[in-house]
């Protein structure tokens, strides 16, 4: 199984979800995260919050990975969302935001984090896994698609 496989459960993905920011998205994934993980809801918040403030982690053609290190988590851990309509989130391409990785990894997991980061930017580089992510019909989908090799 691929790196995004082990660290992106099928109960971290969210198919349609309906916000209209940034915030709201990022609240709506912490409490995904809290629920799911057992996470501290405003911890993850924060997290998100202070890296987006940073500069966006937009990288264009609908897609973002919010992400940050925290001592919130002891190992990487993944979240999907699609949302019901994309959202501005100040990408390079000025283009709205409707698939959504959310990462985060311990503190001291530089390595790990950019291993990630990398091979999500190369899936989501691809139009046909943004296609397939916008078409598919199931969190067990999603979760295909995304550990594929």
């Amino acid at each position: 199984m691929s790196l995004i496989g082990e660290i992106l459960p099928v109960t971290n993905i969210v198919l349609d979800l309906n916000v209209s920011s940034k915030k709201r998205l990022f609240e709506e994934a912490s409490q995904l995260l809290q629920q799911q993980a057992g996470l501290q809801q405003e911890a993850v918040f924060e997290c998100l919050f202070a890296r987006e403030k940073l500069g966006s982690t937009a990288l264009g053609k609908g897609v973002a990975i919010p992400h940050g290190r925290t001592n919130v988590v002891k190992e990487a851990i993944g979240a999907f969302i699609r949302l019901q309509t994309p959202i501005a989130f100040d990408a390079p391409d000025e283009q709205p935001v409707n698939l959504i990785f959310i990462l985060l990894v311990p503190e001291n997991a530089s390595t790990q984090h950019l291993n990630v980061l990398s091979d999500l930017a190369g899936k989501f580089s691809q139009k046909a896994v943004r296609n397939a992510l916008l078409n598919a019909t199931s969190a067990e989908a999603i979760r295909d698609i995304l550990s594929a090799e």
